[in-house]
């Protein structure tokens, strides 16, 4: 009966997700905030992004919280990103379980998008042929995130979890700025954003062999205003499917403790695009070295990914090490994303 339960509460809750998304769909390019698609952990990157199911410990805090649930201890994450032009990103998430309550998350994530000139279309710069608006001075748009995140098993095969976060993000340098809003009318306007935004997840052991259901959506919440107008920001749906094709319960071939070999699926509905699909897949040996590899259909100029990790237990603390790589087209190039963590047992 308490099978027949949990399966019929995942059954209302992806329902209600999927509602949700649709209810939120908009046109291409017309959503805010885009470095909230730009997500932390190399090994999920590497995945092709394929992680709802697997986001466990403090990385889950990026992709779908009821993976806190999962966490033994405590454990701590931080990711590099270096992306597309002069555009730098970092992430840092800690993580902790309370015995009897759940588990706590929280999150730190700054966008640097480099150095930009400025230009105008005032005089006299508009009409300076030498300048082309050119004012002479530059700015740094920046954006950052500080989130929280709570999760808790409700039996022991399901688990959910919610997070809520703050996000800002400047156009300019974090000032006003004297600007046209309508054909020879200038006005003083805010040149950033802030937003409260929520997250909401489910994670589901089916109970045969390895495979495991996820889903989570991300950044629910109101408009963002720039200025004189609003826009919706990025909200993210995923729903993935995941388990070992070889391992101790592997769907093909049952197999040691020394190597497993991973497969997962995700369906990815951002409301500013159609739908996508990612695709990932992970070899592990001792449980101590990965390579991983993925593939992102449905996109503009992404497509494959690849990396790879290491782990090593230190008297009796873990720490990880990974690395990815996605292709951007012939281009936009490549982005690399590095990741350290540390985790208590």
């Amino acid at each position: 009966m308490n099978s027949l339960k949990t399966r019929f509460l995942v059954a209302i809750i992806a329902a209600g997700i999927l509602c949700a998304c649709a209810s939120h769909a908009q046109k291409v390019g017309s959503t805010s905030m885009q470095f909230l698609k730009v997500m932390p952990s190399a090994r999920a990157t590497a995945l092709g992004e394929a992680y709802a199911v697997w986001a466990t410990g403090a990385e889950a805090i990026f992709w779908n919280p009821a993976g806190l649930a999962r966490l033994d201890n405590m454990e701590f994450s931080t990711t590099y990103i270096n992306w597309l032009f002069d555009a730098q990103q970092g992430a840092l998430a800690y993580a902790l379980a309370i015995r009897g309550f759940g588990a706590l998350g929280v999150q730190v994530q700054y966008v640097d998008f480099g150095e930009f000139e400025e230009t105008t279309n005032e005089r006299p710069y508009i009409n300076d042929p030498d300048r082309a608006g050119l004012t002479g001075r530059t700015f740094s748009p920046f954006s950052y995130l500080v989130g929280i995140s709570y999760a808790r098993d409700l039996t022991d095969k399901f688990s959910v979890g919610l997070g809520m976060k703050y996000a800002h993000e400047s156009l300019f340098d974090g000032q006003k700025l004297r600007a046209q809003v309508r054909q020879g009318v200038f006005e003083e306007v805010d040149t950033w954003a802030n937003g409260l935004l929520f997250d909401f997840g489910i994670r589901y052991n089916t109970g045969y062999r390895s495979i495991h259901i996820g889903s989570s959506v991300q950044n629910f919440g109101a408009d963002v205003k720039y200025a004189k107008e609003s826009n919706p920001v990025p909200l993210l749906f995923r729903f993935g499917i995941g388990a070992d094709l070889i391992g101790p319960d592997g769907l093909l071939r049952p197999g040691s403790e020394e190597s497993r070999l991973s497969m997962a699926f995700d369906i990815f509905h951002p409301n500013d695009y159609a739908q996508q699909i990612h695709v990932g897949a992970e070899y592990e040996f001792a449980n101590s070295f990965a390579l991983r590899g993925g593939y992102k259909f449905n996109y503009d100029f992404d497509g494959l990914t690849l990396g790879g990790g290491i782990k090593h237990a230190l008297e009796g603390v873990r720490l990880s090490a990974d690395y990815s790589y996605g292709a951007m087209g012939t281009y936009l190039g490549n982005v690399q994303r590095i990741s350290l963590g540390i985790a208590l047992p």
